[in-house]
């Protein structure tokens, strides 16, 4: 028994200091070398400052910015440390009621917008923190910030045709436009 015991604890040792020490510390090493970008959170830098992530989402409130979808991370939203959706079933009053507010809201915000709503600013997202809106939700806002910052819709039009990525592969998932780099372009414009 006490033979058995002894392969247990060194087999034990060996499987910690191999998956929990060098194992991570190798991944984390491959990563800083051929992808350093990434490994460091994909963080967006204006001036030497990181201004947010390309993979986190932002509250952007103002008229003059896009944004994003709704979030349910956190008590106010947008909250990274506390990530996910709302688990509310189509039935739920709760949830019904959360949707009505963010369509008057929107139809308030957007009088302008001459298509109807687009699904993405009206849900939250699994995360809560998605970083992307559907090329079709830029479009729905392009006239409010067009607007807000007395600019020619055909501008706001060009610069969000500009910023709209593709599917991966060609064929995986669907075109988006990353919310941040697409504001840190408007405020460039000036």
């Amino acid at each position: 028994m006490i033979r058995h015991m002894g392969v247990a604890l060194r087999m034990t040792v060996v499987t910690v200091v191999l998956l929990g020490l060098i194992y991570p510390l190798a991944m984390t090493g491959i990563a800083q070398l051929a992808f350093p970008h990434q490994a460091n959170g994909s963080l967006v830098m204006v001036g030497g400052k990181a201004v947010g992530s390309e993979l986190i989402g932002q509250l952007w409130t103002r008229p003059q910015y896009f944004q994003g979808r709704p979030s349910a991370a956190g008590s106010k939203g947008y909250d990274p440390t506390a990530t996910g959706g709302t688990n509310l079933g189509p039935s739920s009053k709760k949830l019904i009621d959360a949707t009505r507010t963010t369509i008057a809201a929107l139809k308030k915000a957007n009088p302008n917008a001459t298509v109807p709503i687009p699904m993405d600013l009206v849900t939250s997202s699994a995360s809560g923190i998605d970083p992307d809106i559907s090329p079709e939700a830029a479009y729905y806002q392009a006239p409010r910030v067009a607007a807000a910052r007395r600019l020619p819709l055909a501008t706001i039009d060009a610069l969000v045709a500009r910023h709209v990525q593709g599917r991966e592969l060609g064929f995986l998932g669907e075109p988006r436009v990353n919310v941040l780099q697409l504001n840190l372009a408007l405020d460039a414009l000036r």
